[in-house]
């Protein structure tokens, strides 16, 4: 083989190129990324944060498969929170502030550890293909790279361009990254759709110039948390974050100047994420709020240089300054680098299968915001699917989907493929139906056996999962083994606000009520106590306490799963069904699902679409036999 030659190559070193090439890489193929600023891989170009609202349990879950995000969060953690701990199981959400070099640093260094894996500097100028197939790409310095698959994680930097107003347009993927305009234009002339979305971003300051006797101090949690579930890396200088509120003044700068805004002066055109909006968004969509929070975050140990959370703009700079200086904190705060909007081609995701390859070229795989997502994590999430498929294209087997009651990775391409997207898409725990299966504690128990299955896991990883696994039956056990009389409970549930037992009960059965904890009760028993994971007494609390809720939940997953076996040919002439709907015509013809279970989530096919798409189904076979 010579040194041109790859088995999957990856275009792109963000969030989803990054878990694209080690997930292909841990497969055992020979990957190269091609990136065009090898310092800038694992780049946080936006907020310097990772987890957060179903965001943290998708981190778990790349973990699950040895993905890097998560070890690269440890190590770069400089705050720690436990987002929801007031509320149920199922939305605790893991967040963790990042030292935005530190972060940067340890992806390189963890794909480094890949042998199979290489790096080149180089921007992709055009994809070499063949047919209907994809073969390698070409670089703008000259150099072809076979490969059998090749996966674009291209994240903004597709025909990207940056707006300040509604004067300074400046063509690049993000500030200081030139835009990628030829192999744009090629996938386009391929015949795929395409589309635009809008991002933004806040402006950043001078932390030396903020009066922080004005805000509101947020210190992190405890040290115990980490997101990798394999790897225990030691924690950095913990940071605090500040919090303060915009007021009238602020809003009257922003309306005075609104028309000056690319958003709302014309010069932008995509839509741009609902959950993330500018401050002229929050300003012009919620006009009675009094005020809006904002989160200063530091972007790092070795500077003082702080973010604006909650600024997002796209003004010209001389009113950015202005609306800073009208936040409590910041009158006097230096601004170091402007906020600004950036738009960006996407794919509307309906043209990928189930495991993201375009259905339009054998061989190519899309990954992150090429796909109309946002966010580092949702990225990331993709780009393992990608990695593992393309891989597993590579050696000729299967593909593999996940379920939506195997994880949020599930949910997130499920939902994209199937439903598509009308803003860039975020994940929620509300997008799941499975929110109490699908937790943050639980991801390597899920997807860790997989993750073995496919050959992921190193001899080290796999000693670490069983062992994980092994605790939490020794844990459920016990605690169905054992039980506590009323004269050594009774006590501690008082202290619960929970009513006394009059009998000797199981543990397994005193946990279900709400205000008790595992392993308290087991102190109350006087018995030894299981020697396990702290993650392990936690996963082993919720599976107990809400066993019945849960029993229902996999009772729907098993009926979805038989759906999900009913296939639908690749072949099928949707156009010639007359017993179904123009709608679900239209739509299913576009989408051609894999499944029947995939064809009920499209919205505008209804039950009795899918009962007639059954029948006809069903008479094709017996036809063709």
């Amino acid at each position: 083989m010579s040194a041109l030659d790859f088995d999957v190559i990856v275009v792109g070193g963000g969030h989803a190129g990054a878990e694209a090439a080690c997930a292909a890489a841990r497969l055992g193929v020979r990957v190269l990324m091609v990136t065009s600023a090898i310092e800038t891989i694992g780049q946080m170009s936006c907020n310097p944060a990772i987890g957060g609202v179903a965001k943290g349990t998708l981190v778990r879950e790349v973990d699950a498969f040895g993905g890097i995000m998560g070890r690269a969060a440890d190590r770069a953690t400089i705050q720690f929170r436990m987002l929801n701990r007031s509320k149920g199981p199922a939305v605790w959400s893991p967040r963790a502030q990042c030292d935005r070099g530190l972060y940067r640093r340890a992806v390189r260094t963890l794909l480094e550890e890949q042998d199979a894996l290489e790096t080149v500097q180089a921007t992709v100028a055009r994809l070499e293909i063949r047919g209907d197939r994809v073969m390698g790409v070409v670089t703008q310095d000259g150099r072809k790279f076979r490969g059998d698959s090749v996966i674009i994680t291209a994240g903004t930097f597709l025909r990207g361009r940056i707006h300040i107003g509604l004067e300074t347009r400046i063509g690049a993927g993000r500030a200081g990254d030139a835009a990628v305009v030829d192999m744009a234009e090629q996938l386009e002339a391929l015949g795929l759709e395409v589309d635009r979305f809008k991002t933004g971003t806040p402006p950043r300051v001078d932390g030396r110039s903020v009066d922080f006797s004005r805000l509101e101090r947020q210190d992190g949690e405890g040290d115990s948390f980490r997101f990798s579930q394999f790897v225990r890396s030691a924690r950095p200088e913990q940071l605090p974050c500040w919090i303060t509120w915009t007021g009238e003044e602020l809003r009257g700068i922003i309306e005075d100047r609104l028309q000056e805004s690319a958003l709302y002066g014309g010069a932008l055109a995509g839509r741009g994420p609902r959950y993330c909006p500018s401050i002229e968004d929050k300003i012009v969509k919620f006009p009675n709020a009094e005020r809006h929070q904002i989160f200063l975050e530091p972007e790092g140990l070795e500077t003082s240089e702080l973010y604006v959370n909650g600024l997002s703009t796209s003004l010209p700079v001389d009113a950015q300054i202005a609306f800073l200086h009208a936040v409590p904190g910041l009158e006097k705060a230096r601004m170091t680098r402007p906020g600004y909007a950036i738009e960006y081609d996407y794919y509307p995701p309906q043209q990928l299968t189930p495991w993201l390859e375009v259905k339009a070229v054998e061989g190519l795989f899309f990954a992150g915001q090429i796909n109309g997502t946002t966010g580092y994590e949702e990225a990331a999430g993709q780009g393992v699917v990608a990695g593992i498929n393309a891989a597993r294209r590579h050696r000729g087997e299967e593909p593999i989907v996940l379920g939506r009651d195997a994880g949020y990775i599930g949910v997130l391409v499920d939902d994209l493929v199937t439903r598509g997207v009308d803003e860039p898409y975020r994940l929620f725990t509300s997008r799941s139906e499975y929110r109490l299966l699908l937790r943050q504690d639980n991801a390597l128990k899920r997807l860790g056996p997989l993750a073995l299955e496919l050959g992921m896991l190193n001899d080290e990883e796999q000693r670490t999962l069983e062992r994980r696994l092994e605790e939490e039956e020794m844990v459920l056990k016990a605690a169905a083994d054992t039980s506590v009389s009323p004269d050594r409970v009774n006590a501690y549930l008082d202290t619960c606000g929970e009513s006394q037992i009059t009998e000797t009960q199981r543990v397994s059965e005193l946990i279900k009520r709400p205000g008790v904890h595992l392993k308290d009760l087991f102190r109350c028993t006087g018995s030894p106590m299981p020697q396990a994971h702290e993650e392990s007494w936690v996963s082993a609390q919720v599976e107990m306490k809400y066993a019945g809720y849960m029993a229902r939940e996999r009772e729907a997953a098993r009926k979805l799963a038989e759906l999900t076996d009913f296939h639908l040919p690749a072949d099928l002439d949707y156009g010639k069904i007359a017993s179904i709907s123009t709608e679900a015509r239209e739509k299913l013809g576009r989408v051609r699902p894999e499944s029947l279970a995939q064809a009920g989530r499209i919205p505008g096919v209804s039950p009795s679409d899918l009962q007639n798409l059954v029948l006809e189904v069903m008479k094709l076979k017996r036809n063709a036999a």
